[in-house]
C-alpha cells in the first residue's frame, strides 16, 4: 500500500497502471485455485486408498502367498501409485502455469510504463524523475505481492487438507458430543425392564437387517438369542450395547430410551464383547484394566522440574483445544472394579480371569517368561526353592534321569557344544550360540585353552560325514531338516571347503573357512548326535574353557548371566529356571512328565498367583498378534467382567473355542453373573437350556420367545435349531 500510494502521488496515470492488472489476477488467481483443489482433495483421498490398500496387503499376505496373488496385489497398489503420480503432475502442471501467468502479469506492467510511460516522457507530458521513481517503487511491489499470492496458495492447501481431515474423522451416525462429554453426578446401576418396541435397523433403504422387533424382559435375568446366519442377532447385540443406532423403534431401559444416555452411563453399566473384539499393543495386564480407565481420577507426582514441563503441556493443549489430561495419572478405576486399592484389584484380576478360563493361558505365558529379580523378588527366591522340590521330586520317584541338570563342573549332554561353553544366557546378540563362532572373546578363550584347532578338525569331520550322508538326498526332503547340521543349499558349499582343506591343508583356510567349520562343532549335541566326536577329553577341556571364558566375560562386565544353581538367572524364563537342567530328548514323554511335576510343585508352594501375575505381564504384540485368537477372546471377556457391569452382551465372543471350552466359559459366566443380566448371542441352540428366557431370530425379525422348554415343545425353527439326538 506504501509503495502504491507514492507512485500514485507521483502520477495519477502511473499508479492506475500500476494497480490494473491486479482485479484480473484477483479474479483469475481464485478460479485456477479451485481446480488445484479439487485435484488435491482427489490426491489425498487417493493418498488415503493406497495406505488402506498397502495395509490390506500386509494384513493379508498369508492369503496372497496362499492363493498365488502377489502379482494381482502388485499391480493394485502399481495401478494406485500411478494415479497418484498423474494426480501430482497435474497439480504441478496447474501451479507451474498460476507461476507462469503471475510472472507475465506482474511483467506486464513495468513494459507499459517503459513504453508508454517513455512516450510521455519524449514528448514532456511526464518528468523523467517521476518515471524513474514509479519504475523503482513498483519494482519493490513485485515482493511482497508475491507473497500475498503465496500466503492464499498455501492457505488453500492447507484449508483442503483440514476439510479432508475432518471429513475423515466426522462420519454419518457418530455419537454427538453432548452424549459422549455429559457426565451425570451420580451414575446408579440400571434397573428395571430392558423393552425393544418395534426395533428396526436397515445399513441401506433397501435391505432391513432387523424389522419391526419388540420384547420385553426385567433386568438381571440370563437371555440367549439364537438363530442362523444372517438371522440379525448379531446386529441386535450391537443396537443393545448401542454401538449401532436403530433405524426405527427404540430401546429402552426402565423407561429411559437407550439412545439419549450418555456414553459415561453407557460405557459403565453395559458392556459388549464380539467375536473380532480388538485387543490392543501392551501387556495382558494393561488390555484387562483398559475397561477401568475413563477418566484420570490420581494424579502423578511430579518433581519441580516434570511439574514446569506438566503445566507447559497442559498451556498448549488447551491453546491447541487439545485434551488436557494428563496420560501420566492414575486412570484405573478401583471402584467400578468393586475394590479399594491396588492390591484388591490384583486380587479382582486374577478372579476374573479364572471366571473367562484365561487362567490356565496366562499362567503358561508366566512360566514362558522371564522375571527380573529386583521387580519380583519373592518370587525369584522361591523358584530356586522350586528348583530344589523338582530335584528332591525327580530323585525321590527314581525318575533324575529325565532331567540333566546345569552343573558348572560338568558337561552337559543334552545342549549344544556352544551352550556348554557359554554355559549361560545374554540378550546380547553377539552371544547368542548360533554366532559364537565369530565371537571375538569366544574366539581368544578356544586359542588360550588350545581348542580352537581340535574344534575346526571335528568340523571338517562332521561336514565329511553329512556330505557323505546326504550327498544323494533330494534337497527337498525333511532328512535335512531333521538330521543334517548342513542345509542342502550349503551343502555344495562345504563341499568345495573340503576340497580346498585336502588341496591345502587345514591350516590353510582362510578365518571364514575356520568359521564355518567351527560353526558346525558348536551346534553338536552329544546325547542327540551320536558320531562319537565329542570324546571325554574334550569334554573335559571344554569345562575348563566354560570356566575361563566365565571369567573373561566377569572382568569385561558383558552382559551374560552365567548358570548358578545358588542364583535365579533372569535372562531364561520362570520355568526354565525352575527345570534348570535340559530333558533327555530320548525319554519319551519327558517334557510332559517335567511339566506335571513343575505344575505339582507350582501348586503344592502356592505359586501359581505369582506366576500369573509374570503372565499378566506379557507384550500380546499389535493387535494381540502373539495371542490365538481363542486367548484373545477369552481376554475380551475378563476385560467386560472386570468392571462389574449391569448386563453383559456376549455377541458370539466364543466362536473361536471348542465345544468343550464353550461349555466352560459359559457355565462359569453363569455363575458368576448369578445376579446379573446376561446376553448370550450364539449359534448353538442347545445352550438355551442354562437360561432364563430364549429368543429365535431369523430373517431380522424375532420368530420365537420363551423358556427353553416352552418353545422346544412348541413346534417351529427352534426345535429344528438343536442338534439331532
Amino acid at each position: 500500500m506504501t509503495y502504491l500510494s507514492f507512485i500514485f502521488m507521483q502520477d495519477t496515470l502511473l499508479g492506475v497502471a500500476a494497480v490494473m492488472m491486479y482485479p484480473l489476477q484477483m479474479y483469475v488467481i481464485p478460479k485456477l485455485q479451485r481446480k488445484i483443489n479439487a485435484l488435491a482433495k482427489q490426491r489425498v483421498r487417493t493418498v488415503r486408498r493406497f495406505s488402506d490398500r498397502v495395509g490390506e496387503t500386509v494384513a493379508g499376505i498369508t492369503e496372497i502367498h496362499a492363493h498365488d496373488t502377489s502379482h494381482y496385489a502388485r499391480a493394485l497398489v502399481a495401478n494406485l501409485l500411478g494415479k497418484i503420480f498423474d494426480i501430482r503432475f497435474e497439480i504441478y502442471r496447474r501451479k507451474f502455469f498460476v507461476k507462469f501467468l503471475n510472472n507475465f502479469l506482474d511483467k506486464i506492467t513495468p513494459f507499459f510504463f517503459y513504453s508508454v510511460g517513455g512516450y510521455f516522457a519524449i514528448i514532456g507530458e511526464l518528468s523523467v524523475g517521476a518515471l524513474v521513481a514509479a519504475l523503482a517503487a513498483y519494482k519493490d511491489i513485485s515482493a511482497p505481492w508475491k507473497e500475498l499470492l503465496k500466503y492464499y496458495q498455501t492457505k488453500e492447501d492447507i484449508r483442503v487438507k483440514y476439510t479432508q481431515v475432518i471429513e475423515q474423522f466426522q462420519p454419518e451416525g457418530m455419537l454427538s458430543e453432548a452424549l459422549l462429554d455429559r457426565e451425570p453426578e451420580e451414575i446408579k446401576p440400571l434397573t428395571g425392564a430392558l423393552v425393544s418396541t418395534n426395533l428396526s435397523y436397515a445399513e441401506d433403504p433397501a435391505t432391513k437387517v432387523l424389522d419391526t422387533v419388540s420384547f420385553g424382559f426385567d433386568l438381571g435375568k440370563h437371555v440367549i438369542t439364537v438363530g442362523l446366519d444372517n438371522s440379525g442377532k448379531g446386529e441386535l447385540g450391537m443396537l443393545l450395547a448401542r454401538l449401532i443406532g436403530p433405524t426405527g423403534g427404540r430401546i429402552s431401559i426402565d423407561e429411559q430410551n437407550l439412545a439419549e444416555l450418555p456414553e459415561s452411563v453407557v460405557g459403565r453399566r453395559i458392556a459388549y464383547v464380539g467375536q473380532n473384539a480388538y485387543i490392543f499393543a501392551g501387556t495382558v495386564r494393561e488390555n484387562l484394566l483398559y475397561s477401568l480407565k475413563r477418566r484420570p481420577l490420581r494424579d502423578p507426582v511430579y518433581d519441580e522440574e516434570e511439574k514446569l514441563n506438566r503445566e507447559r503441556e497442559l498451556k498448549a493443549a488447551l491453546k491447541a483445544k487439545n485434551s488436557p489430561l494428563d496420560l501420566r495419572a492414575d486412570w484405573v478405576d478401583y471402584a467400578a472394579a468393586g475394590v479399594a486399592n491396588a492390591d484388591e484389584l490384583e486380587t479382582k484380576i486374577l478372579e476374573t480371569i479364572r471366571v473367562a478360563q484365561i487362567e490356565d493361558d496366562v499362567y503358561q505365558l508366566g512360566l514362558r517368561g522371564t522375571v527380573v529379580p529386583d521387580r519380583y523378588p519373592v518370587l525369584a527366591q522361591r523358584v530356586l526353592e522350586a528348583r530344589e522340590n523338582l530335584r528332591i521330586r525327580l530323585q525321590d520317584s527314581g525318575v533324575q534321569d529325565l532331567l540333566e541338570p546345569f552343573d558348572r563342573d560338568l558337561y552337559n549332554s543334552n545342549m549344544t557344544v556352544a551352550e556348554n561353553l557359554l554355559f549361560g544366557s545374554s540378550r546380547d546378540p553377539a552371544f547368542d550360540p548360533k554366532n559364537l563362532s565369530n565371537n571375538p572373546d569366544v574366539r581368544e578363550v578356544l586359542d588360550n585353552t588350545n581348542l580352537t584347532w581340535d574344534m575346526v578338525n571335528i568340523g571338517k569331520r562332521v561336514a565329511e560325514t553329512m556330505i557323505e550322508l546326504f550327498a544323494d538326498v533330494d534337497p527337498g526332503s525333511e532328512l535335512f531338516d531333521r538330521f543334517s547340521f548342513i542345509s542342502s543349499e550349503d551343502l555344495p558349499e562345504f563341499r568345495n571347503l573340503l576340497v580346498r582343506a585336502e588341496q591345502a591343508g587345514i591350516g590353510a583356510l582362510v578365518e571364514e573357512d575356520r568359521a564355518s567349520l567351527l560353526a558346525l562343532t558348536l551346534k553338536l549335541i552329544p546325547s542327540q548326535h551320536r558320531l562319537g566326536m565329542i570324546d571325554d577329553d574334550i569334554r573335559t577341556r571344554l569345562v575348563a574353557a566354560r570356566k575361563a571364558l566365565a571369567e573373561r566375560l566377569s572382568q569385561r562386565h558383558l552382559q551374560v548371566e552365567v548358570f548358578d544353581r545358588t542364583r535365579f538367572n533372569s535372562a531364561i524364563s520362570v520355568q526354565d529356571n525352575i527345570l534348570f537342567g535340559r530333558p533327555h530328548p530320548q525319554r519319551v514323554k519327558a517334557q510332559a512328565q517335567l511339566r506335571e511335576a513343575i505344575s505339582q510343585i507350582v501348586d503344592d508352594m502356592g505359586l501359581r498367583d505369582e506366576i500369573i501375575k509374570v503372565g499378566l505381564d506379557y507384550e500380546v504384540g499389535t493387535g494381540g498378534s502373539r495371542l490365538s485368537l481363542a486367548v484373545r477372546q477369552k481376554l475380551a471377556i475378563a476385560r467386560c467382567l472386570i468392571k462389574n457391569p449391569d448386563i453383559l452382551i456376549v455377541n458370539q465372543a466364543t466362536s473361536a473355542l471348542d465345544a468343550t471350552a464353550e461349555r466352560h466359559v459359559l457355565h462359569s459366566m453363569i455363575d458368576y453373573r448369578k445376579n446379573s443380566s446376561l446376553i448370550w448371542i450364539s449359534d448353538r441352540a442347545e445352550f438355551a437350556k442354562h437360561f432364563d428366557h430364549v429368543m429365535v431370530m431369523d430373517g431380522g425379525k424375532l420368530r420365537q420367545q420363551g423358556t427353553y422348554e416352552e418353545l422346544k415343545n412348541q413346534g417351529g425353527l427352534f426345535p429344528q435349531l438343536l442338534p439331532a439326538a
